[in-house]
């Protein structure tokens, strides 16, 4: 594994895929503002890497990708504090959310709070079959924030009220039947279920992939009107590249 810092590590395979691993955060990969930064850092320092075609975020400890936020650090905090704390939260969920390629979350253990809302910003998640989820800021006085704005988008107001309002955890397969994540694979078969997704992308035209994701993002904040009419300026840069060409005759060829 490639050290990008000291609480980030990557591996990369010869078809463009990276797997991205927080490193050093303790058994349940607990997110404190030095991780926040380092995992942040890692993000931006890879969105310039046009070779990549799939990101997998992944967690060092078996139990874990992100067990939530530091409790520890924030029993500590003041308003100031907080906010800056909050921010940092934010803008590493920003760089998830952004990254140009494809986010796998793998999603082993539990995951819970500031852990979800990373997991949230992820284009894809996919689950252990015992995972656990949950957001239980309010039993410890604080609301649910930044990307916990995601969750209604993710599975309707009521699954995200109930989430955010009662802190009652979940299992993976009513997690998987709110649509909270993707796949729950087999015992023992995450990676498996990892891989599988990441073929899954790497059927698909990279540079498509990155239009697409960017025109998504753009959806979820556009009028209906707008989002419809953006979409033909993306559609036809999409000819710009080699991909429509390439990959179209590939397919008619398939079918003679």
């Amino acid at each position: 594994m490639q050290v990008l810092n000291s609480h980030c590590g990557i591996d990369r395979d010869s078809r463009g895929v990276v797997r991205l691993t927080i490193c050093n955060a303790g058994p349940l990969n607990i997110l404190g503002s030095e991780v926040i930064r380092a995992v942040r850092e890692g993000f931006e320092t890879l969105a310039a890497d046009r070779q990549i075609r799939v990101l997998v975020l992944a967690g060092e400890s078996p139990k874990s990708m992100i067990g939530g936020a530091d409790i520890k650090e924030m029993a500590r905090l003041d308003q100031n504090s907080a906010e800056k704390f909050i921010t940092g939260l934010r803008d590493l969920c920003e760089a998830v959310r952004t990254f140009p390629a494809p986010v796998i979350a793998r999603m082993p253990g539990w995951c819970l709070g500031g852990g979800l809302e990373v997991a949230a910003a992820c284009d894809f998640r996919v689950a252990a079959h015992d995972a656990k989820f949950g957001m239980p800021e309010v039993r410890v006085g604080i609301p649910s924030v930044i990307h916990a704005a995601l969750l209604p988008r993710l599975i309707g107001w009521g699954r995200a009220r109930w989430l955010v309002m009662t802190a009652e955890n979940i299992d993976a397969a009513t997690a998987l039947a709110w649509g909270l994540v993707d796949v729950v694979a087999p015992e023992g078969g995450l990676d498996a279920a990892v891989e599988k997704t990441i073929e899954a992308l790497l059927k698909c035209g990279a540079e498509a992939l990155r239009a697409q994701k960017d025109l998504l993002r753009q959806w979820e904040e556009l009028p209906l009107t707008e989002s419809v009419n953006l979409s033909i300026g993306v559609f036809g840069r999409s000819f710009l590249t080699d991909e429509p060409k390439r990959l179209m005759q590939e397919f008619i060829d398939r079918k003679r």
